[in-house]
């Protein structure tokens, strides 16, 4: 209890000691040379062509067809599939390093399994190829919430141990044929909040949960959410192994996974807050990657999961353990944490009584709609990831703002909170933590998982009622080309944008 304690209160004064330095003046040469700045999106949110070439639905098409995004799908998109090379010439006007995108496993292998699909095959090679040829590195994520439905309707998805040779056999298919160019994979994106939203409370893909946590047609709510992220854990290790034994020596790549990551704070300086505070970050965080630093679940998360959670064999524990690379964090918001010991009373539990703690957000003058701009949260993560789990080389995967979806380009909402959390890594980087690289997520307004698209965080727009979809740059796509070329940067000073000196086209 007292361990507790001190463990927080020294991240917090550590947080305090670098938000000050981070106000200080800073640009891009301030970063390590060959540390990396990139924008991303997924296959789902931005390919569109559903329908086309040979792809199949996943989870994520039955999700949208069935409303669960305020009616919006992924049918069309931003039709990256056919302006992907629009798209990469505003990545170079932008002036990034690298892109960050996902592979749509229904389209390459349309069923989950079998033969491949070549024009799927032909659209992966045609843009990894236009993105090394304008010098863009490409961040490939195998799956990102899209499973194949095939496989869920088969088999139930992760369910099943199953999921582990069709994972490991798809893998392998990406890695044989996009390894030559591709140096950088991540397995699963957020697969915490992937199969808490999926498996609990039945908000995502694939919608199961059981009441009173939900309201699904099937699942349950207590066990589901486990079983699902211990065979994720698994199927990663597996693909690692492969990837290890098979390319890595050949191809000098590198492979991790990815996870959402929040920070949390005590709302009181009470104990019980205190103690639930670190509790909420053994099952958020220490479920997923404690499990790959060490080789097991947190032992809170095994006490009060008890027989609802699988228990890894030796030889799995030894496979789990330090199976990667590097590991992918997505990174938004801080919020605070009040312990709440009536969950623990439930006659049933699902995940979320068993954290037995609510969050409570932190709120600064930032619009409602919008995150709270809090880069010390962002620092003291880094600070936790350091001191915890030993440091392990970081990319941040996404961090951006969200706005309500309109056509405005005049961002400052977006650019003030980028300012500022670019500012926070600089600090982090500075105090030792080991990040290697920043994507803001998103580069294009895309199709987001709960809202459709009446939210966004892209740095272009793209006018959805435009046939041809029109892409136009947002003062946040003017200020990180600034950034990117050289411009230096004050986290909590003026929005400075010299337009004719960061001039960005329109797609």
């Amino acid at each position: 209890m007292v361990g507790h304690r001190f463990c927080l209160s020294l991240f917090f004064l550590l947080g305090l000691a670098v938000t000050a330095f981070s106000t200080l003046e800073f640009s891009r040469d301030d970063f390590p040379p060959e540390f990396i700045f990139g924008s991303g999106t997924s296959a789902y949110q931005v390919e569109g062509a559903a329908f086309q070439d040979g792809r199949t639905p996943s989870i994520w098409d039955t999700f949208t067809h069935a409303g669960s995004a305020h009616g919006a799908t992924g049918d069309i998109a931003c039709d990256e599939y056919h302006k992907y090379e629009e798209d990469v010439r505003l990545m170079v006007e932008t002036g990034l390093d690298a892109y960050r995108f996902s592979i749509s496993w229904s389209r390459l292998i349309p069923y989950g399994r079998g033969p491949v699909n070549p024009k799927g095959l032909s659209y992966y090679n045609n843009l990894i190829n236009e993105l090394i040829s304008h010098g863009i590195q490409p961040h490939v994520t195998l799956c990102h919430s899209d499973l194949p439905q095939a496989l869920e309707d088969e088999y139930g998805g992760w369910l099943s141990r199953k999921i582990l040779k069709d994972f490991t056999v798809y893998a392998d298919v990406c890695f044989r044929e996009f390894g030559d160019r591709v140096l950088y994979w991540t397995t699963v994106n957020e697969g915490n909040t992937f199969v808490s939203g999926g498996y609990d409370v039945g908000i995502t893909p694939p919608q199961r949960c059981s009441t009173p946590f939900g309201n699904c047609t099937e699942g349950n709510s207590s066990s589901e959410p486990y079983i699902a992220a211990h065979h994720i854990l698994l199927a990663h290790a597996s693909v690692v192994k492969l990837y290890w034994k098979k390319y890595q020596n050949k191809q000098h790549g590198f492979i991790g996974i990815n996870v959402f990551a929040m920070w949390f704070v005590p709302l009181t300086n009470t104990t019980e807050d205190i103690i639930a505070t670190q509790r909420a970050q053994d099952f958020y965080l220490g479920w997923i990657v404690g499990a790959l630093v060490f080789g097991d679940y947190p032992e809170i998360v095994k006490k009060r999961a008890g027989t609802r959670i699988p228990a890894f064999t030796i030889q799995e524990s030894k496979q789990v353990k330090g199976s990667f690379d590097f590991i992918g964090i997505n990174h938004y918001f801080t919020t605070y944490i009040k312990n709440n010991r009536e969950m623990l009373k439930m006659d049933q539990r699902d995940f979320s009584a068993d954290v037995a703690a609510d969050m409570i957000p932190i709120q600064d003058d930032s619009p409602p709609d919008q995150f709270s701009v809090l880069p010390w949260g962002l620092q003291q993560l880094l600070e936790y990831f350091k001191q915890v789990y030993g440091n392990p080389p970081i990319y941040i995967h996404e961090n951006g703002q969200r706005t309500q979806r309109n056509s405005t380009l005049n961002d400052t909402g977006r650019v003030k909170y980028l300012q500022g959390y670019i500012g926070g890594l600089l600090a982090a980087v500075r105090n030792g933590s080991n990040v290697k690289g920043y994507f803001i997520w998103s580069f294009l307004d895309v199709l987001e998982l709960l809202d459709g698209y009446e939210s966004s965080y892209g740095l272009y727009y793209v006018d959805l009622d435009d046939p041809d979809l029109k892409r136009y740059p947002k003062l946040s796509a003017h200020w990180y080309a600034g950034f990117l070329k050289g411009r230096n940067i004050t986290p909590d000073g003026p929005i400075e944008i010299q337009m004719n000196k960061t001039p960005l086209s329109d797609a």
